[in-house]
């Protein structure tokens, strides 16, 4: 029972895992029509041990399309020739996947312009009326 590392405090069985090999689309020659290479990963997000709510409500934002609505990520993979290649993209994709979802995002702290910032806006839009008013009709004089 190999495990998984995703971050420092979070890793995936293997044993959860499920692979599927499909026949792929796509070029391969002859290869395509016999032997299946496309793989189709399968990871129940419910057997991650201790999920806060947080980590599972950004993995469900994170996985979009790819989950469904029990839970399980579903990555298909197929831009390689060989099977063993996709098969390890699809478990890249996966890991990847699962390590953005456990990032916290910092809380945006608001800030308001500097007073120098507020000058310049300032500034420039008086320049740009000067320009525009100057293209006026000219003053009878």
């Amino acid at each position: 029972m190999a495990r998984i590392p995703i971050t420092a405090s979070l890793s995936i069985d293997e044993d959860d895992l499920t692979f599927r090999f499909v026949l792929a689309s796509g070029p391969g020659g002859q290869n395509v029509n016999k032997v299946s290479t496309a793989v189709e990963l399968r990871f129940d997000s419910t057997k991650l041990e201790e999920p806060s709510s947080g980590f599972l409500r950004r993995l469900q934002t994170e996985a979009g399309q790819r989950m469904t609505q029990d839970g399980v990520i579903v990555i298909f993979a197929q831009t390689h020739r060989s099977q063993i290649r996709n098969k390890e993209e699809a478990l890249a994709r996966l890991v990847a996947l699962l390590a953005k979802a456990a990032e916290v995002q910092r809380k945006r702290r608001p800030t308001r312009p500097t007073l120098g910032s507020q000058k310049r806006r300032l500034d420039g839009k008086a320049l740009r009326s000067g320009v525009k008013r100057m293209r006026g009709k000219p003053l009878d004089g």
